[in-house]
């Protein structure tokens, strides 16, 4: 009983086929840390590599929306004018942080797991709305480290950023005395080395996400041995399954068979084990064919139908088995058992004739030329 329950335990790696059909249902190794991480570093990047673009975008926005006629106020029109060219320069002072973060959105998920489009993870499913579930989820391994990586990156980002507000104190202060454009210029570059420093501590958190993420997703892909077994059997065919179509395929062959006899000039029997049905046309073939042969049931069904269709049947059972074992259904018999299966053939010809009131009748044929290497013991 030990021995069955530990053949259950998940402790093989997964075979090909299972990690195939994990793709396909979208179950593949992603890190939502690396994903935020990417964005919030590329942004913060962007930030201060577009900041002397976005500073005068923006002050030019100011400077338009502070310095016009006195008339436009009154004018509907021309302040609709004026709101959608504002609205117009802030998209283009904007559009390459967007940009940045648009590509990092994209490119953070694949970095892990690769591209993958699947309809299957979007797929509604019941176990996400059970409640035993979700407690699950929400007290095992998976949700004690996630409540971990929340602790740290909290315990992180706040002690950086006490760091960053004492550091950056002096500097911060003194915009409040510096002109407008300058003030500017520098709060985006104190925002912006505060925003990399503190995207930057979540890598740490990266470099533990992301090796538990490919554990946790190999640790859910392990089968058992049984699992490996059940899958070999799906993949080459339950025994039970292959057994029924191979007797199946022999019945139609057999079905096959047994309709060709009647087009047969004689059938050649042991007696009672092995029946092979050969035939003859001058003038159509160079040598003769098998048209059926079989064992036991089979040989005894080829004799039934021969004596239901006047067939001749000839009791051979040296040239039966060699004929049985060298030929195979709709092949030419071999050329060592030319003479034998000719004298068998003149005589069912000539028996043909007689019986038609031509010729006398023919000996019966006692012993049958079978060479030494074709001949197979009973």
């Amino acid at each position: 009983m030990a021995e069955d329950d530990s053949s259950q335990e998940k402790t093989e790696e997964p075979t090909q086929k299972r990690l195939s059909k994990a793709r396909e249902d979208g179950q593949v190794p992603r890190s939502r840390e690396l994903t935020t991480s990417a964005i919030l570093l590329s942004g913060s990047i962007a930030l201060f590599v577009f900041a002397p673009f976005m500073s005068q975008r923006l002050l030019d926005i100011l400077r338009f929306n502070f310095q016009f006629e006195r008339e436009v106020i009154f004018d509907p029109a021309m302040m609709i004018s004026h709101l959608t060219h504002s609205f117009a320069d802030a998209l283009y002072s904007l559009f390459p942080l967007f940009a940045v973060l648009v590509v990092a959105a994209i490119l953070g998920p694949i970095a892990l797991g690769g591209w993958l489009w699947s309809t299957k993870a979007m797929a509604p499913k019941a176990s996400r709305m059970n409640p035993m579930e979700g407690l699950k989820r929400m007290f095992g391994v998976k949700g004690l480290v996630e409540l971990v990586k929340a602790l740290a990156k909290v315990i992180l980002i706040l002690s950086l950023a006490i760091v960053l507000l004492i550091s950056m104190q002096q500097d911060m202060l003194e915009l409040a005395n510096q002109a407008v454009k300058p003030s500017i210029v520098d709060s985006l570059r104190i925002s912006g080395w505060a925003a990399i420093a503190l995207s930057a501590v979540t890598i740490f958190i990266v470099l533990v996400d992301v090796p538990f993420q490919i554990w946790d997703n190999s640790r859910k892909l392990k089968m058992s041995r049984q699992d490996i077994k059940d899958e070999m059997k799906d993949s080459e065919g339950k025994p039970e399954v292959k057994g029924r179509i191979r007797q199946l395929q022999r019945e139609m062959a057999n079905n096959r068979q047994l309709a060709a006899v009647p087009e047969a000039d004689v059938v050649i029997t042991n007696p009672t084990h092995f029946s092979v049905a050969v035939k003859y046309d001058p003038d159509s073939m160079e040598t003769p064919i098998v048209v059926a042969k079989g064992v036991d049931f089979v040989a005894l069904k080829i004799r039934e139908v021969a004596n239901a269709n006047d067939i001749q049947i000839m009791e051979s059972p040296v040239l039966a088995r060699a004929v049985y074992h060298t030929t195979e259904v709709d092949q030419e018999i071999p050329a060592g058992l030319y003479m034998a299966v000719a004298q068998v053939l003149a005589y069912v010809f000539q028996l043909s004739n007689y019986r038609k009131g031509r010729g006398e009748r023919p000996d019966y044929p006692r012993n049958i030329p079978v060479p030494k290497d074709m001949q197979f013991d009973p």
